[in-house]
């Protein structure tokens, strides 16, 4: 098999389980609804992943690292600007994307060892969030009174409510405004004189 091949097989499974564990959950999420999710067998499916929870991990690394690409780019708050923005029953559903986040939560209280997977694997975006705060300081664009590792919780803290909102079907479509004051917080306010 190709290279090429190889990873499509990869992203039929990734989209696959990402759609079963929305639907399902982390437990109810049996290798026999993954087969049925991924239309794959069980042989092919744990080819390209040691086990179920190596399967759950790679979803939300993927997570991690499309936004530390965005992050990198345009900042948090715009990862946050995109889940708001992206149609239901598109190729990127938020509801699934939520759905892997909750899952993720509800592991890190109660699982220790998945806790210490998870903590290497969402490193990248706290790095990039941070490195990113940096260089806008850097800029003079950001305020320099509060530690760039307090506006990096900050802006990780409002992620997390926005998931949670989501994630309880509360409306969505008032949050630009709430996401602007976000984004006024961290930038630096230039003294009129």
């Amino acid at each position: 098999m190709s290279q090429d091949h190889l990873d499509a097989r990869r992203r039929q499974i990734l989209d696959g389980a990402r759609s079963c564990f929305a639907r399902h959950g982390y437990e109810g999420a049996t290798v026999r609804r993954l087969e049925e999710a991924t239309g794959l067998s069980r042989g092919a499916i744990f080819h390209h992943f040691r086990d179920k929870e190596s399967l759950f991990l790679a979803l939300a690394e993927d997570d991690v690292l499309r936004m530390t690409e965005v992050v990198a780019e345009q900042g948090l708050v715009q990862v946050m600007r995109d889940l708001l923005s992206t149609p239901a029953g598109s190729g990127d559903s938020p509801a699934d994307w939520l759905a892997t986040r909750l899952e993720v939560s509800r592991r890190l209280r109660t699982d220790p060892e998945f806790r210490a997977r998870w903590a290497e694997r969402s490193e990248p975006l706290t790095i990039a969030t941070r490195e990113r705060l940096l260089r806008k300081r850097e800029a003079g664009n950001l305020r320099d009174d509060i530690d760039i590792g307090v506006l990096t919780a900050f802006l990780e803290l409002v992620l997390e409510g926005l998931v949670s909102h989501l994630a309880m079907g509360l409306p969505a479509d008032d949050l630009d405004p709430v996401l602007d004051l976000v984004e006024e917080t961290v930038r630096r306010h230039r003294r009129t004189t």
